[in-house]
């Protein structure tokens, strides 16, 4: 992917983020990854309405540094962290979506209650502890609650959804807010019921392993 590419993925994408409600105004951010030391993120304090590829800023995840007088978002080092934790991921979107920030608010992990959330997400949707943001305290804590899952909740504060490439994060994103809700209006049920979660953990080996390449050979 080129430089210009990325810009325009990222550019494009955060669009998108807004017209699904997971994100308003400038709260949010979205990253994909360029090769093995660079990314493009969202800019800090830019809406997404009026944003052009140009303003995407290119941030090298190694060292941090970054091109440009425009800044990029505040939490751009939580991107950085995971691109060099996860060789596998090359996209992160951060969200403020409503089901998920109301699961994260009362810091409720959800157990695997879709057959959907176990293969996409894992066999569990963790609670990253609170910490203030842009700190070095909720980059580790959301590391932390993001271990073998391809989303976690940060608590009081919102989600952050990860992808092998922008469509699979995006499709992080669509399940969690939908496992949320579902774990919502469940508890007023008796109570969510989860699956095996050694089953739930297949699932996800086989999503991951066999189903998703078989559906990009389509």
């Amino acid at each position: 992917m080129t430089i210009q590419e990325a810009r325009e993925l990222v550019c494009n994408s955060g669009k998108m983020l807004l017209e699904k409600g997971y994100v308003s105004g400038t709260w949010g951010n979205i990253s994909c990854r360029i090769d093995n030391s660079t990314m493009a993120v969202t800019p800090s304090g830019r809406e997404y309405e009026t944003m052009v590829p140009d303003d995407i800023v290119i941030v090298n995840y190694i060292d941090h540094s970054y091109s440009g007088e425009i800044k990029p978002s505040s939490e751009f080092k939580l991107h950085t962290e995971i691109y060099r934790s996860r060789k596998e991921i090359h996209a992160v979107i951060h969200t403020h979506q409503m089901n998920a920030s109301t699961v994260a608010a009362a810091r409720r992990e959800v157990p695997p209650i879709l057959d959907d959330m176990a293969q996409i997400i894992g066999p569990s949707i963790r609670v990253a502890d609170y910490a203030l943001p842009n700190t070095k305290k909720i980059v580790r804590a959301t590391m932390k609650a993001l271990k073998g899952r391809y989303a976690a909740l940060m608590a009081n504060h919102g989600a952050v959804c990860v992808g092998r490439d922008m469509k699979e994060a995006f499709t992080a994103c669509d399940v969690l807010e939908k496992a949320c809700k579902a774990f919502i209006e469940a508890e007023f049920l008796g109570g969510a019921k989860g699956i095996n979660k050694f089953e739930a953990y297949i699932m996800h080996k086989y999503y991951l392993m066999k189903y998703s390449k078989q559906k990009k050979k389509k």
